[in-house]
């Protein structure tokens, strides 16, 4: 019976928990998943066709491979730890 109401306790507990005690709040994912995302399109503005040996490929010297890819993949990995450390200002 002592283990029952120890139980019901931690449970009303944890379902009075406000959302400021929680780490990480809903903005926090989306901010996330938007920074994955811009993360996954630095990748794929760096993919094309390599050079071989039988023929040079000189796209492999563009702008949006070289330049354009890496800072958007960069600018998301900033992003991302922004969106982690993001707190949301709310009046509770």
């Amino acid at each position: 019976m002592a283990n029952n109401n120890a139980q019901n306790n931690i449970e009303s507990r944890l379902d009075t928990e406000s959302k400021q005690q929680q780490p990480l709040q809903r903005i926090n994912f989306i901010l996330m998943a938007i920074a994955a995302g811009m993360i996954i399109l630095g990748f794929l503005l760096m993919t094309g066709a390599p050079a071989t040996a039988q023929e040079f490929n000189p796209d492999i010297f563009s702008t949006r491979r070289i330049v354009v890819g890496p800072t958007i993949t960069f600018l998301g990995f900033v992003f991302m730890a922004v969106a982690i450390a993001w707190n949301s200002k709310s009046k509770k």
